[in-house]
């Protein structure tokens, strides 16, 4: 039967529940590879909680982190400090009134996350163009305010799409 577990991920955390396979053995604290909308990253175990149906579509928790799942975050944590410095230049550059407060990369360093302080609105859909059509690989922009991450909302809204106001250039 299929375990259940909360987990934090994310430079700017995110909880999440996290579905395994079988029960693993694990502990409150303990580093593990989980499977994310993002890709593969690194989190830290809280707790494991009762299976229920709302765990249907939840993340996976791949497995405890190994030595090697622990040197490659340490290598791709220093990619993303230059990833910061040059991206922090490009929004400057590109004239985008958007404020880089992190950069991540996922585990397998194929996809780096741009935490930026902002709503979601043009100039976070400008920033992710931008950094495709510079050839940059895959780039997420994860906009991020005072209470954590920002969701799109369901039905859509926020800046550009005639859904409400935007807090990025206020």
């Amino acid at each position: 039967m299929p375990a259940v577990y909360l987990v934090r991920y994310g430079a700017v955390p995110e909880v999440a529940r996290f579905v395994a396979e079988q029960s693993l053995s694990v502990s409150r604290g303990e580093t593990v590879v989980v499977r994310t909308h993002r890709g593969l990253q690194l989190g830290t175990l809280l707790d494991e909680v009762k299976a229920t149906s709302e765990a249907e579509g939840s993340f996976e928790l791949l497995r405890p982190a190994a030595r090697e799942d622990l040197a490659a975050a340490r290598e791709n944590s220093r990619h993303a400090e230059a990833d910061f410095l040059d991206f922090s230049r490009r929004i400057l550059q590109w004239g985008l009134e958007l404020e880089l407060i992190d950069v991540e990369r996922t585990l397998d360093g194929e996809k780096r996350i741009l935490y930026v302080l902002c709503d979601r609105g043009p100039d976070t859909t400008k920033l992710a163009l931008q950094a495709a059509a510079s050839g940059l690989g895959i780039v997420e922009v994860q906009p991020v305010s005072s209470e954590g991450p920002v969701v799109l909302p369901a039905e859509g809204g926020g800046c550009g799409t005639g859904g409400g106001g935007c807090g990025c250039h206020s």
